[in-house]
């Protein structure tokens, strides 16, 4: 009987592994991939440390960490992923696409998202050449430039108000008439001299050379194509938590993120959502208000240090 299985390799799963190694609990850590969604970017300059760190460094600085402190407490396997848990009073069980199974008496998932893609010609062929998922990490690059911001959600105008703090203008491209933001973060951000609002666009493709230099799109009901001309595209169209696997094992919210206790980062029971679970999760896959790297790592230490004291005084 293992003490925790932790799910994921990124920056919350790692954090998790080198506490839980520094504890003697005895842990497996299961690993898809290093890194996260960071690891398409080719400049983070907001991992606190690093003034700037590629994403492919970023997940090979967290792998030689995590396996500094694989040894008789902690075990990587790599690579794999948990395709179904079940638990019960006294333990829970992890099973993985490889067929292996494994008990332990807790369990962290930080099994990450994957953000909504932009799918129309173009999106695939200039993703991370001008066409870009995440403004922390990359807005400060695109500084003096026109950019575009697609969505009309709230993180669509915190992108917005990110931009604008170094780019020349920023255009939010919405599909509908209608925002799905809240009418305070609306009417701060389209209060700026430099934004602009296209609405009811219908986006047909990403343009340009060795970078993106263009977007362009139909408006609802008419047939002329037009195009925007910008030097970035910041895609915000939703996340995708990787939970599908989790079937009814947990609470999981409407778009399917881990309902969990901001205190402790314990997810809940199904069948009593008043009863915690011995499932604890952290980052991206959870329905915590932010997500970035360093509130996942963050996270996932919070959750540690409660799984520590529960296995302690169990």
């Amino acid at each position: 009987m293992l003490d925790l299985i932790i799910v994921g390799g990124g920056p919350a799963g790692a954090s998790a592994g080198v506490y839980a190694a520094r504890k003697r609990l005895k842990t497996v850590l299961v690993v898809k991939e290093w890194g996260g969604q960071s690891t398409v970017s080719d400049n983070i300059q907001n991992w606190i440390g690093s003034p700037t760190i590629s994403g492919q460094q970023l997940a090979e600085n967290l792998r030689k960490h995590v396996e500094s402190y694989a040894g008789d407490s902690l075990s990587v396997v790599f690579p794999d992923t948990a395709v179904a848990l079940a638990q019960d009073n006294d333990k829970v069980t992890v099973t993985l696409a490889s067929g292996k199974k494994y008990e332990a008496r807790a369990v962290l998932i930080t099994a990450g998202a994957a953000r909504r893609k932009l799918e129309i010609p173009g999106a695939a062929e200039y993703d991370q050449k001008g066409l870009t998922y995440c403004a922390t990490c990359d807005g400060p690059l695109f500084e003096g430039k026109d950019v575009a911001v697609i969505g009309g959600g709230n993180a669509a105008f915190e992108t917005a108000a990110q931009l604008l703090a170094y780019c020349k203008t920023v255009t939010i491209v919405n599909r509908s008439e209608t925002f799905r933001a809240d009418e305070i973060t609306v009417r701060a951000v389209l209060a700026h001299s430099n934004i602009r609002v296209i609405k009811n666009a219908i986006l047909t493709e990403v343009v340009g050379d060795k970078f993106v230099t263009g977007l362009k799109y139909k408006l609802a009901g008419k047939d002329a194509e037009e195009i925007l001309s910008v030097e970035g595209i910041f895609v915000e169209i939703g996340l995708l938590p990787n939970t599908s696997w989790l079937a009814d094992s947990l609470v999981l919210n409407k778009i399917g993120q881990i309902e969990v206790d901001p205190l402790t980062q314990r997810a809940l029971m199904p069948d009593d959502k008043h009863t915690p679970s011995r499932v604890w999760a952290a980052g991206d896959c959870t329905d915590g208000k932010y997500h970035q790297n360093n509130i996942a790592a963050g996270d996932a230490v919070k959750a540690l240090e409660d799984i520590y004291l529960f296995i302690k005084s169990s």
